[in-house]
């Protein structure tokens, strides 16, 4: 069976676009993949990871037998790569993205590259690099692509049928709409995240904020956990939507301020929010699978994690994760994934009896 593209070229290795390459390897999609980065490092884990079946640390006349093009570069470092790419370009090639942000992006593109489909897969990671890349990160995700009027309905419904087989959902929308809507479910929930981090870590109480931040603040602060000059680009590149955003954002908080001193009030605010969360549809990726977790109160003395690793293994309790959360002079606390509620319990109960604070 013939692969969609020959060949494939990847710029930028990190971890959409190695999880792109993955894909379109694992589902044969294409004959070889061309890898281009300038970080030698990133072009090795790629080669020895499997992502890529040809590795390039500068561009040449290779980029000209192309058949398709994905810029996976941070954002704010693409309209440059599209100025380095266009002398080299082949007539044929598609070209396309990965940028959270896509104005600023199509601009650069248009009229320098000769077949340019803005794109931007909705799925992610707080851990980047090459290294944490898998194909089941697209699996089930959205992915946006911004044609504008001058795009040809054949090179955007190549790109419909690219994502379709990678197993992602296609959603076009113009590139203004896309940045509008990505400030309000993307970038500010990441600087949301950034200010309530912050709230905890210039407290006095710090360390005891540590502890008690348990499942819902970790929950919505994940996104912080990314990468940090990656995450800046992003929202730096789209600051004029995330302006008008976080705008919006202060009168809802300013809403909620006054709802204070009128339960009732706050309560219907409660319940349509509720509502709008339970609307939400549920995206199921393949391969993160859920993780059951507990934080254990350790003491500062030499031994405990081997003490606790031991107790769970001769229970016949398989750790999945574990993730140190504070270290202090009277000690710490650990973070304990497992994959099934019913070894979470198993923990809890084997740790409890030993002596440990379980939360």
């Amino acid at each position: 069976m013939q692969p969609l593209y020959a060949k494939v070229g990847i710029f930028g290795v990190g971890l959409l676009g190695g999880s792109v390459a993955l894909g379109l390897r694992s589902r044969f999609l294409a004959g070889e993949v061309h890898a281009y980065d300038p970080e030698p490092r990133a072009l090795e884990a790629a080669q020895g990871l499997g992502v890529a079946t040809h590795v390039h640390p500068e561009l040449g006349e290779w980029v000209g037998e192309l058949d398709l093009a994905i810029l996976a570069a941070p954002v704010g470092a693409i309209p440059g790569l599209v100025e380095a790419l266009a002398p080299l370009a082949g007539p044929g090639t598609l070209f396309t993205d990965v940028g959270s942000v896509k104005a600023p992006v199509v601009a650069a593109a248009r009229g320098r590259l000769p077949r340019f489909v803005g794109g931007h897969p909705m799925a992610g990671s707080e851990r980047a690099g090459v290294e944490n890349a898998h194909a089941g990160l697209l699996e089930n995700a959205v992915w946006v692509l911004t044609p504008t009027e001058g795009t040809p309905s054949a090179d955007l419904e190549e790109l419909e049928t690219l994502v379709g087989e990678l197993g992602a959902y296609p959603l076009v929308v113009p590139p203004e709409l896309h940045d509008r809507l990505v400030a309000r479910v993307s970038h500010l929930p990441y600087l949301l995240a950034v200010a309530l981090n912050l709230l905890v870590a210039e407290d006095e109480r710090r360390d005891l904020l540590m502890f008690l931040a348990a499942g819902g603040f970790r929950d919505l602060t994940r996104v912080a956990s990314g990468s940090p000059r990656m995450s800046r680009d992003m929202v730096a590149e789209n600051r004029r939507a995330v302006r008008a955003a976080l705008a919006d954002l202060k009168r809802q908080l300013g809403r909620l301020e006054a709802a204070l001193d009128d339960p009732e009030a706050l309560l219907r605010l409660a319940e349509a929010a509720k509502r709008t969360r339970d609307a939400l549809p549920v995206v199921k990726r393949s391969l993160l699978p859920v993780r059951h977790e507990l934080v254990v109160q350790v003491p500062d003395r030499p031994g405990e994690l081997a003490r606790i690793t031991t107790a769970l293994g001769e229970a016949g309790v398989n750790i999945k994760d574990i993730e140190v959360l504070s270290i202090r002079d009277a000690g710490g606390a650990i973070r304990l994934g497992f994959g099934e509620a019913e070894e979470r319990a198993a923990a809890r109960r084997v740790l409890s009896a030993i002596g440990y604070r379980v939360v």
